[in-house]
């Protein structure tokens, strides 16, 4: 399974309404995909870079993949451990860029054994339910989008909040009045200790599953402070990247959001679950704004740890699919039975 070609394509797409969270808003998607040839098989990858998360742009990606590149040539596609820690070595960080080249070669190993790749991680979990996001905006909008995502099938809703407390505590009361599916929140880092507390107070009676990152990823201390204040359990996202981030996180959350672009990909994601198991924390398993490729690669991973959570709607709001081999169906995102990441487009 020598490595013989690496290549990489940047892909815009845009968005079908602007996402606006508390970080920001974004109008469309740019994003990296990445291509690692045998003689036998190709396996695909896909890097979604973020500025404020994981510290990257389309721009160093593409460095990134120039060096990996070098280091990929000729080396086994089935040492994926070895070819990983030698990435690791050239090169401190770069998150997504690395997570691109974990899913191509877990996508080579899954085509060379025949098999979906949650069948060679082992799968704990047959399924598991995904969030669709309600994106922040007026109340009424909310609303609407709210009603509009649980027509189109979802069983549950994360609702962005952060900007206005006033406002994001009558969004989740009307949203609540309107339709009955569980409901999480997600503050993107938003809030000061002081209003995470006052707005989570607010609404918790609106049976609200959990509240994600209410406050800024560097107040850990803060968030295990709001964690005794508040009865909603609360999980860490943008203060989690790595495994020595879940261990300085312990008793301090009730739960973890891991997203392989901030984690490197899968090998590493492993290794996270591994240690919040122990701790007795929840996971969940989220995105960025991806394609079905970095999706169906989540899945995959989601599926064979048995996630408590997924959040894996990163696909949803694309104006073009540039990928097919997973649907969404009554609140599941369903993999198709192909081998490797099962993932087909014409990108290249």
């Amino acid at each position: 399974m020598e490595i013989k070609s690496v290549e990489w394509k940047k892909i815009e797409i845009p968005l079908k309404k602007p996402f606006k969270i508390a970080l920001g808003t974004i109008n469309s998607y740019e994003g990296v995909i990445l291509k690692i040839c045998t003689n036998e098989f190709c396996g695909y990858g896909e890097a979604s870079p973020s500025r404020r998360i994981t510290g990257e742009t389309v721009g160093s990606v593409i460095s990134s993949f120039e060096l990996f590149k070098k280091i990929l040539i000729g080396k086994d596609a089935l040492e994926a451990g070895a070819i990983m820690n030698s990435l690791n070595r050239a090169l401190v960080g770069n998150s997504s860029a690395k997570a691109a080249v974990d899913f191509a070669l877990y996508d080579l190993l899954g085509k060379k054994a025949s098999l979906p790749l949650v069948n060679i991680l082992g799968k704990e979990k047959k399924k598991i339910e995904t969030s669709l996001t309600v994106t922040i905006g007026s109340v009424e909008d909310s609303v609407k989008n709210a009603l509009k995502l649980v027509e189109q099938g979802a069983k549950v809703l994360k609702v962005k909040i952060g900007l206005n407390p006033q406002e994001d505590i009558e969004r989740i009361k009307k949203i609540r009045e309107n339709v009955d599916v569980r409901i999480r929140v997600d503050a993107n880092q938003g809030y000061s200790l002081k209003r995470a507390i006052r707005v989570l107070r607010e609404i918790e009676r609106y049976e609200i599953e959990f509240a994600e990152q209410p406050i800024p990823a560097h107040q850990i201390d803060e968030l295990e402070i709001l964690r005794r204040e508040v009865e909603i359990p609360i999980m860490a996202d943008e203060s989690v990247h790595t495994k020595e981030d879940v261990v300085r996180l312990i008793g301090k959350v009730d739960a973890i959001n891991i997203k392989l672009m901030k984690s490197g990909g899968i090998r590493e994601a492993l290794r996270m679950a591994g240690i919040a198991k122990a701790a007795g924390m929840k996971i969940m398993v989220g995105c960025m704004i991806e394609t079905k490729l970095g999706i169906a690669a989540g899945t995959h991973f989601a599926l064979s740890i048995g996630a408590d959570y997924t959040d894996l709607d990163g696909y949803w709001d694309l104006r073009e699919q540039p990928f097919d081999g997973m649907e969404f169906k009554d609140g599941y995102n369903v993999l198709s039975e192909k081998p490797g990441l099962g993932i087909e487009g014409d990108i290249f």
